[in-house]
């Protein structure tokens, strides 16, 4: 008689901000069984489908048996930790021909290491890593803005639900895995999850995928329902002037600080941003939404570079 056939894990689109805010790893408790992170939505997570710039690879192990440690930047606010060893020879391969920057896609598994301080990093081991364009990355891009709503609303449904169960969220209409991961979750954060944090990476894909219609999501006090979203078109308030004069002034020094071709460095930027009165939270603030809108990237980690 054939054994049955195991059927494969769910490769989840999850932005990088969702996944490296997960700290609740589920461990396998049996030999081969699957290991999973759940992250503050309810994603339970053993493998990822991922997509974004390498802005940075290094080879930390040797010419015969390379270790690749790299980083892909999302475009809508994160970075993913992609590393790559012996045991994803494919991958490995593939990898050493890839040149930053250019746009990948990955498919791999997700560990989660805890630093002796407590502080939890995730990371991805991808058994595929391939190049693509960017058609492919904003098709990617809209699937994780629809499946991080879906989640965020999975969450907000089983918050509001009593003594709810797996069956009564399917009952709803949740996939049996959303609704085991969106109850765990819940039951092992200390906290519900900060909506507005999802909603900025859900904006940063409408920007992405629709720069013409200067997208901007506003936030009325105590409300996030899909309905009380507002959509704004076109310059706001003066706040968010004063703000686009920061960002023109943050590409300018930029522009000036590269003169070598590898980047403005991190530390120079922020002396000069600081004579001009952005202190380094504002700073950061600002380059990440830069980030976000595709119009710098990091090469590494100690510079910024215009695209």
């Amino acid at each position: 008689m054939n054994a049955p056939v195991k059927q494969r894990e769910t490769a989840w689109r999850v932005s990088a901000v969702e996944l490296n805010a997960s700290t609740i790893e589920i461990k396998a408790e049996e030999e081969k069984a699957p290991s999973y992170v759940v992250s503050r939505l309810g994603a339970k997570m053993n493998r990822v489908l991922i997509a974004g710039v390498l802005t940075e690879k290094e080879n930390v192990g040797g010419a015969d048996d390379p270790m690749w440690k790299s980083r892909v930047e999302d475009g809508l606010g994160g970075n993913f930790f992609v590393n790559v060893g012996h045991y994803q020879p494919e991958a490995s391969a593939a990898m050493a021909d890839l040149e930053a920057p250019c746009f990948v896609a990955a498919v791999g598994r997700v560990r989660a290491y805890t630093a002796d301080d407590g502080r939890v990093f995730v990371s991805v081991r991808p058994e595929h890593i391939i190049k693509i364009d960017e058609a492919a990355r904003k098709e990617w891009m809209l699937e994780v803005a629809k499946s991080t709503w879906r989640r965020l609303k999975n969450v907000k449904l089983a918050a509001s639900s009593e003594d709810a169960k797996v069956q009564d969220l399917v009952a709803e209409g949740l996939t049996e895995a959303e609704a085991e991961g969106v109850l765990y979750a819940l039951d092992s954060y200390d906290s519900m999850p900060d909506s507005s944090v999802y909603l900025k990476v859900i904006q940063a894909a409408c920007r992405a995928l629709l720069p013409d219609r200067n997208v901007d999501f506003g936030f009325a006090e105590g409300v996030d329902g899909p309905d009380e979203i507002e959509m704004e078109s076109g310059p706001g308030s003066a706040d968010k002037g004063n703000h686009a004069e920061m960002e023109d002034l943050v590409l300018r020094l930029i522009g000036e600080l590269d003169e070598d071709g590898k980047g403005a460095p991190r530390d120079v930027l922020e002396r000069r941003a600081e004579d001009e009165g952005i202190g380094s939270i504002e700073l950061e603030e600002i380059t990440n939404s830069l980030m976000d809108n595709g119009l710098i990237y990091e090469p590494n980690l100690r510079y910024l570079k215009l695209i």
